[in-house]
């Protein structure tokens, strides 16, 4: 594989080019809260509220920031309700929805070895 990847589409991406746009993709899908707001919207469609108590622990600002690079990676799809109060929903797109179940599949992996695991922080 050659340690250059354009932008172009072609059946060699190699990820482990510095310039392959793929790094992004991995730094978005690698991120905690993407994995876990993708798994919330496993469900089907949520509203903002909603996810944000299903995550435990993030913050409105890192959501936002959060749905909005699924959004424009073409992993959610945002739909305004219009009712009095406006009403914003998140669902996942079909490329969401292909990328839910290798997520699902690592946050299960991680549920299922925890005690096995040393944490990273190295707090008990």
């Amino acid at each position: 594989m050659t340690a250059s990847c354009t932008t172009g589409s072609h059946d060699q991406h190699d990820v482990y080019a510095a310039l392959c746009p793929g790094r992004e993709v991995f730094d978005l899908l690698a991120n905690k809260w993407t994995a876990l707001a993708i798994g919330a919207m496993e469900e089907g469609p949520q509203r903002f509220g909603v996810l944000q108590r299903r995550l435990q622990g993030v913050s409105p600002k890192v959501l936002t920031a959060t749905l909005r690079r699924l959004e424009a990676g073409g992993f959610v799809d945002r739909t305004v309700i219009p009712a009095v109060p406006l009403h914003v929903e998140y669902a996942l797109t079909d490329l969401g929805r292909s990328v839910a179940r290798p997520l699902a599949a690592v946050r299960h992996w991680v549920e299922a070895h925890l005690d096995e695991i040393g944490t990273p922080s190295g707090a008990a």
